[in-house]
C-alpha cells in the first residue's frame, strides 16, 4: 500500500527506531490510483526490495 500511495517509503530499524533505508518511488503510471499503481512494471521491484529490507532484521 505504501508503494502505491507514496512518493517514497522509509524503512526503520528496530528499537531504537532510526532510518534504515529510503526508497524513492517513481512509477511510470500518471494520475495513478492505488489499484493502477500495482500495474506499473516497477511495482514488483519496489515490493521485493522493501520486503527484503524488512526481513533482514529477522535474521
Amino acid at each position: 500500500e505504501a508503494i502505491s500511495m507514496s512518493d517514497r517509503v522509509i524503512v526503520l530499524t528496530k528499537r531504537p527506531a532510526t532510518v534504515k533505508t529510503i526508497f524513492p518511488i517513481q512509477l511510470s503510471i500518471e494520475n495513478r490510483t492505488p489499484l493502477k499503481s500495482r500495474e506499473a512494471p516497477e511495482f514488483r521491484h519496489y515490493f521485493q526490495a522493501i520486503w527484503k529490507e524488512l526481513n533482514e532484521d529477522e535474521k
